[in-house]
């Protein structure tokens, strides 16, 4: 049997992109996250996503993740600037919309955001830190050949300190198999 993978195009995130950041502040997508936005918060995060989207230093992008053929909006990936244990590294973060999860979309769209950072030539490393509680967003990192670096506390949303698995990606080719140095994640589906 064989398996396709979808096929998504990553769009620069705009300000016509208000609403996607709406379905994604849903209560189950944001259950590792904190819990769902204030219409406040939200607006501030979009203007922060218009701007760095509109930055051309390298500080990172934010994109809206759409299915093709059809052209669908399904969720959002970026990267961004982060210091992290005295490095300047890249991290990432998605959400694809709860209708659109288990379809390898998340994936491919990590797959395409890497090689964009990967292109900036700026950061060696990019990073991605899902709480140790969220095994899909786990088994996407090790699926995009991030490396688990181990636990740790990250700050997210600021005053909430979550437990987290750190992956790594090197983007130097030839570096980072994809073979974790650490434990697999614990799965409590």
């Amino acid at each position: 049997m064989e398996i396709k993978a979808p096929h998504v195009r990553l769009e620069p995130w705009s300000e016509t992109d208000l609403g996607l950041l709406r379905a994604a502040n849903a209560p189950e997508m944001m259950t590792h996250l904190g819990g769902p936005e204030t219409e406040e918060q939200l607006v501030k995060r979009h203007r922060r996503y218009v701007d760095l989207s509109a930055d051309r230093t390298g500080k990172g992008r934010m994109f809206r993740v759409v299915l093709l053929p059809g052209g669908e909006a399904v969720g959002t990936i970026g990267f961004w600037e982060k210091t992290w244990q005295g490095q300047e590294v890249y991290e990432t973060g998605w959400g694809i919309l709860t209708a659109f999860q288990g379809q390898g979309i998340a994936a491919a769209a990590a797959a395409a955001v890497a090689e964009m950072a990967r292109a900036e030539k700026k950061h060696r490393y990019l990073h991605a830190f899902p709480s140790v509680g969220n095994p899909p967003s786990n088994r996407l990192c090790r699926r995009a050949g991030f490396s688990l670096q181990g636990e740790c506390d990250v700050e997210f949303p600021p005053g909430n300190v979550m437990r987290c698995n750190n992956w790594r990606l090197d983007l130097e080719p030839g570096f980072d198999s994809g073979l974790e140095s650490g434990p697999e994640p614990a799965e409590a589906e």
